[in-house]
C-alpha cells in the first residue's frame, strides 16, 4: 500500500536526492493515514549506535506546529527506503522547491499607489 502511494507521489512531487537542515520534507504515514510537510531543523549522528543512525529534528507544519525528533538511517530520511515506526509504514523525502520566477528579481519594484490591484471581484 505505501509503495503504491510513494510511486504515485513521485509522479507529482519534485523530490530531492538528499536531505539537509532547512529542507522541506514530505512525510507519508500509514496509520494514521496522512501526508504532512515538515521543515528539517537539524541532522545529528546518533553516537550511541554502531551503525549510521541519525537524529532528525523537524517541525511538523501542522496547527499548531510540532517539534519532533526521529532516529533514522540515511536511506530512510532521503526517501530511498520505506520504514516503519510502531509497526506502521512511513515514507519521508525532501521536496525540491522551484526557484523564484525570473521576473521577480531583486531590483524589481512593487506596484505603486497609482497602479490599483484588485485581486478579488465581488459576485452577487
Amino acid at each position: 500500500m505505501m509503495q503504491e502511494l510513494v510511486t504515485e507521489l513521485r509522479k507529482h512531487v519534485p523530490f530531492k536526492d538528499s536531505t539537509a537542515p532547512g529542507d522541506l520534507v514530505l512525510i507519508a504515514a500509514e496509520n494514521p493515514r496522512m501526508l504532512v510537510y515538515a521543515r528539517v531543523e537539524g541532522i545529528e549522528l546518533d553516537k550511541s549506535r554502531k551503525d549510521s543512525w541519525w537524529h532528525i529534528t523537524m517541525h511538523l507544519l501542522t496547527v499548531p506546529p510540532q517539534l519532533i525528533v526521529w532516529t533514522l538511517r540515511e536511506a530512510q530520511f532521503t526517501g530511498r527506503e520505506i520504514f516503519s515506526m510502531g509497526g506502521d509504514e512511513r515514507f519521508m523525502q525532501a521536496v525540491r522547491l522551484e526557484a523564484p520566477l525570473a521576473g521577480a528579481a531583486e531590483g524589481d519594484v512593487a506596484p505603486g499607489p497609482s497602479e490599483k490591484i484588485t485581486p478579488f471581484r465581488r459576485v452577487k
